[in-house]
């Protein structure tokens, strides 16, 4: 299996492989528009407009209930707020019992590092949802996994991690 074994639903109800986008790496990302990290949508914006990568955005609301919004509202923020270009997926469930298929897989091939080293969310989640440390859950918006252009998951990065810290793993796995 590879991500290229998923589709993406999009606002208007179409619907597109992953495969469509095969050979150039993906930057898969679940947002939110009202988190403390949503200025991240700055560098992600660049990081597409850099051509090394194609980001997709995936809209979540269980965090915080930080993505109240509908799907238009969510790209009507996107766009006036930070020129997002990018695609955006319908709203999605990233942990749970509906989580999307894709973010299932995407969290089994990256289960992620998450320690200490996030600061002061890793302290706000060990006192609020301990039960997530340690598991391969997806512990907050902006959490973003690198694919390389064959459909592997090379990498999964945290939210704290900014697109800006990351730049130079897309370069490497740049076509």
């Amino acid at each position: 299996m590879s991500v290229y074994d998923y589709s993406v639903t999009f606002p208007d109800g179409s619907t597109k492989p992953l495969s469509d986008w095969a050979g150039q790496p993906l930057l898969l990302i679940n947002v939110a528009s009202k988190c403390g990290f949503t200025p991240q949508y700055e560098g992600l914006e660049a990081l597409q407009r850099g051509g090394d990568v194609q980001l997709i955005g995936f809209p979540c609301n269980q965090f915080g209930d930080q993505e109240p919004g509908s799907d238009a509202e969510i790209a009507d923020f996107c766009k006036a707020t930070y020129d997002v270009t990018f695609p955006m997926s319908t709203k999605i469930d990233v942990n749970g019992p509906s989580t999307d298929p894709l973010w299932a897989y995407l969290r089994a091939q990256a289960p992620g590092d998450f320690g200490p080293s996030a600061g002061m969310l890793y302290e706000i989640l060990k006192e609020r949802k301990p039960e997530t440390i340690g598991t391969d859950e997806v512990k907050w918006n902006f959490t973003k996994f690198l694919v390389d252009g064959d459909g592997k998951v090379v990498r999964r990065y945290e939210s704290y991690e900014t697109p800006q810290q990351i730049g130079s793993d897309l370069a490497a796995h740049a076509g």
